[in-house]
């Protein structure tokens, strides 16, 4: 048991013996660690999610940028408890660049991304989970291609996961308590490899919960559109052609409509008035400094003889 007086050094020593040491029956016991990323829609319940996972009962916040928690179980009693790391990107898609911050190559192997979106906000949730999907694939493809240089079979390792976590024959949410469970479940799976969920749910006019694998194009059918305006969308593939459909109803809100300008540092839920005060007197100098650099360079003589 950890004792007050213990530093966060002497916790870290403590849980590599714990990792290095065999257990009751002589075997070592290998203590998992696994990422996920939750990322979507501003305001759609990834906060919530991540609380009535971890069981805390607190009162969920705005996330403004990248934030950052963890969660510890043990697979049975007595043993050393594995660790989820817990990474919750803000702002729906003004932070993108955060995104390669928690996925790395260090962690890849054990790395999952939850998407979640908002369904009362047609007109921001394509455009949203297209960004957001893009640029995290991208991130992962570069990972990917580094690894196959510098170790292929661990790169090999990832891609055939990634084809497991899919059906043989393989070619959305609401807030909730029965899809808040059924979420808790998907995510206890993917952080510390409990049992994974069986349900699906695809009913439309329902709660949509579809785990990865569960799914697909051809499953889903074409768009509810005529054959005569699909007849003049041109469309290369059927997730391009149900975005041309979805858009004509849901006319997407912009990219540049989606950022937010909004600055962290003066959202009131980080108020600390030393610091503030610090702030303000540091901007004013730095306004008075502008103002003399501008007059000194206004006042110089260009002229040249």
């Amino acid at each position: 048991m950890p004792k007050a007086s213990d530093t966060l050094w002497d916790l870290a020593i403590a849980e590599v013996e714990k990792r290095e040491n065999p257990d009751d029956d002589g075997k070592r016991v290998e203590v998992w660690e696994k990422s996920i990323l939750f990322m979507g829609n501003k305001n759609g319940g990834k906060t919530t999610i991540i609380l009535r996972c971890l069981e805390r009962e607190e009162i969920s916040k705005p996330t403004l940028a990248l934030e950052y928690t963890f969660g510890r179980r043990a697979r049975r009693h007595n043993t050393p408890k594995d660790i989820a790391h817990f990474w919750e990107l803000g702002g729906g898609t003004s932070l993108l660049e955060l995104i390669r911050i928690p996925i790395s190559s260090n962690n890849i192997r054990s790395f999952a991304v939850v998407l979640v979106l908002d369904l009362s906000k047609p007109n921001e949730l394509w455009t949203t989970m297209e960004k957001l999907l893009q640029v995290t694939r991208n991130h992962v493809n570069k990972i990917l291609t580094k690894l196959e240089k510098t170790n292929p079979e661990v790169a090999t390792e990832i891609k055939q996961r990634m084809w497991n976590s899919l059906q043989r024959d393989h070619p959305f949410t609401s807030k909730s308590e029965a899809l808040l469970l059924k979420a808790r479940v998907l995510i206890n799976h993917l952080a510390f490899g409990y049992d994974k969920s069986k349900s699906v749910s695809v009913d439309h006019s329902k709660p949509l919960f579809i785990p990865a694998g569960l799914d697909s194009l051809s499953q889903i059918g074409p768009p509810p559109a005529s054959d005569s305006d699909i007849g003049k969308m041109r469309a290369n593939t059927p997730l391009e052609l149900w975005k041309k459909v979805f858009e004509k109803t849901f006319p997407p809100k912009s990219f540049c409509d989606l950022q937010d300008t909004k600055d962290p540092a003066q959202d009131l839920q980080y108020i600390e008035y030393e610091v503030d005060i610090m702030r303000a007197q540091k901007n004013q100098e730095l306004e008075q400094y502008k103002r003399n650099a501008s007059k000194s360079w206004k006042e110089m003589d260009l002229d040249s003889d």
